[in-house]
């Protein structure tokens, strides 16, 4: 009678047993609310996670209302790159139920009015400032004038001079569009006063 066995029932049962220890030690406390302070700071740090997120596809689709990116962010589990595929691919974002109501963002201290408007979005330089083409504003200089080879060359050193100047040309290209289109709406707005 030395021989002892546990067959498969006892060792589901110590399975589970296990596991619902494990869960109670573990993870008990916070859901029981004992460890308030830490589920506090937990859920802000996921607020603020998920405004970092939904500032990063806002800036990279400024036409996306932003409850829309909310709500898709929300339901795929602040997936980024899901959001980001579902927007390149031209299917868009489905429009969020009215009853979704997203969380207001967490503000760490009280801020002043006077200081809110400039801390509320970062200064981020334009794209002339930050590819040095303040120079190249005033010239009408085409890229193509110089030159350059219609094909690909196989110098690394090359290609990547023709990529900066393909760059260049077209920051430069839609700066001038925008002009152009902020000039026309101008016109169009001054024989109306």
């Amino acid at each position: 009678m030395a021989d002892q066995t546990i067959n498969v029932p006892q060792l589901l049962l110590i399975i589970l047993l296990g596991g619902l220890a494990i869960r109670y030690f573990y993870f008990g406390a916070a859901a029981e609310g004992t460890g308030g302070s830490n589920v506090g700071r937990t859920s802000a740090h996921n607020v603020r996670a998920r405004e970092a997120d939904v500032e990063t596809v806002q800036q990279m689709f400024p036409q996306v209302p932003r409850r829309s990116i909310m709500w898709d962010l929300q339901r795929n589990g602040g997936n980024v790159a899901a959001t980001t595929e579902r927007v390149l691919s031209g299917r868009g974002l489905e429009t969020p139920p009215p009853s979704f109501q997203p969380p207001l963002p967490v503000q760490s201290a009280p801020v002043s009015t006077a200081t809110s408007n400039s801390t509320s979005k970062p200064l981020q330089p334009d794209l002339i400032t930050r590819y040095n083409l303040r120079d190249k504003i005033g010239s009408e200089q085409e890229f193509n004038e110089d030159g350059q080879r219609k094909g690909w060359s196989q110098n690394k050193g090359e290609r990547q001079v023709l990529m900066q100047r393909r760059k260049e040309e077209m920051i430069l290209a839609a700066r001038r569009k925008m002009e152009a289109k902020v000039k026309a709406e101008g016109s169009l707005a001054k024989p109306g006063i």
